[in-house]
């Protein structure tokens, strides 16, 4: 039997069982986005790893709904299992995760025992030493949840209106993930615990072996990568053979040499509009700027098509059609929309901007930082893939960091 922290709660029933399963929840600000979401979820695998050296967790996938990009009308997009955009088994390689309704149907019910919000120190961060702590602390906001007459907590719950919070109460964090270890491991008796605004914890270790192997087993979902390839062949000349992309199912067994993947013969560019236009407006192009950076790579490159993704508004999107006639998009049907959903969608436009010849993404954007990875792990040389566009006025335009995958 795994060994239980002071006070962990044992009924007669799980008495009887070989081991007694904890379940971490977490959830993530409602403004952040889809990828920003998946690299918080590194961060809570780092956690896991360490609560599964003394006892048996498992990791709720926290459903997908509702984010600020995903503004297709008329499609419900709440409630959305990790399955229709990952490869559950995948993510099994690494650490032990269920989907929210597993959760629900194993444990008795829609009750989350212990509610963790996470949260900064009132008082800041004092200049001098960096210093990793936790501390129980009054909220500082108010709680986006509200007891109801029976004395639950209600809130979002990722849509799921009749989950109910049974405590409720705040944690001052300043550190890494697996700070909150301790606190899961001696401080709470409860058998499901969420954390919530996870997205204040750091990273364990960025960039190391644990990260990676965070990182590869968020392999797509099949569906999605099937669609990807089919529309690289059929649009884009694009074949994993001829691509030297070979890709195999079971990303332990998956591990290439940088430099040997050659790519698509596309240039694949990302190009984030909307929110960065004025959000980031130093360094993000105007259109013709980057029509102009992308002319200039298709010559250097001797490349003939451009696959282009990008949240621009319909407008732009004509003007760039005109001054680009060589661009190539996904562009669903409503079948497709519906199937596939917005996150799905962005799913196949990462997948086939990660098989080009080169690519060029868009400053601090999470979504060109999801396809560097990608490529790592396919195995482009880096000089194709950490490449970004500069803005019309920037006078030092520093290209993306390159960060080495580690095996």
């Amino acid at each position: 039997m795994a060994a239980q922290g002071p006070g962990r709660r044992l009924t007669p029933l799980l008495l009887g069982l070989a081991a007694l399963v904890l379940y971490l929840l977490y959830d993530v600000n409602p403004p952040e986005g889809f990828n920003l979401r998946r690299d918080v979820y590194v961060r809570i695998a780092s956690l896991l790893k360490t609560l599964l050296k003394s006892e048996n967790w498992v990791l709720v996938l926290p459903p997908w709904g509702r984010l600020y990009h995903w503004q297709s009308p008329d499609i419900l997009q709440v409630r959305i299992p990790w399955s229709e955009f990952f490869d559950l088994p995948s993510l099994n390689r690494n650490i032990p995760v269920i989907e929210y309704e597993q959760f629900l149907a194993e444990s008795g019910g829609p009750f989350i025992e212990q509610i963790y919000v996470l949260q900064g120190y009132a008082e800041g961060w004092k200049e001098g030493t960096w210093e990793e702590k936790i501390d129980e602390r009054p909220c500082i906001d108010q709680l986006m949840y509200s007891k109801d007459k029976h004395e639950y907590y209600r809130g979002w719950f990722w849509g799921y209106e009749e989950t109910r919070g049974l405590n409720v109460s705040c944690l001052s964090v300043q550190g890494s993930a697996s700070i909150v270890a301790p606190i899961l491991l001696k401080n709470t008796s409860a058998q499901s615990v969420m954390l919530d605004r996870a997205e204040n914890l750091l990273h364990d270790h960025y960039g190391g072996k644990d990260y990676w192997n965070t990182r590869r087993s968020m392999v797509f979902a099949k569906h999605l990568r099937v669609v990807g390839d089919e529309f690289r062949k059929k649009y884009l000349q694009s074949t994993d053979e001829a691509d030297r992309t070979h890709y195999k199912e079971d990303w332990t067994q998956m591990k290439v040499k940088m430099g040997t993947a050659l790519g698509g013969p596309y240039l694949g560019v990302h190009l984030r509009r909307k929110d960065f236009i004025w959000g980031h407006r130093e360094d993000v192009p105007s259109l013709q700027g980057a029509v102009k950076k992308i002319r200039s790579l298709l010559d250097v490159h001797k490349l003939e098509k451009v696959f282009v993704a990008t949240d621009a508004v319909e407008e732009e999107i004509e003007l760039l059609k005109k001054l680009l006639p060589e661009m190539v998009r996904f562009e669903p049907s409503w079948e497709e929309l519906e199937l596939y959903k917005d996150g799905g969608l962005a799913v196949i436009d990462q997948w086939i901007c990660a098989h080009a010849r080169y690519f060029i993404g868009t400053s601090v954007s999470t979504f060109s930082f999801r396809i560097h990875e990608e490529r790592e792990i396919l195995g482009f040389d880096p000089k194709t893939t950490y490449n970004r566009f500069c803005g019309e006025k920037e006078k030092n335009c520093e290209q993306p960091t390159h960060w080495k995958i580690v095996y």
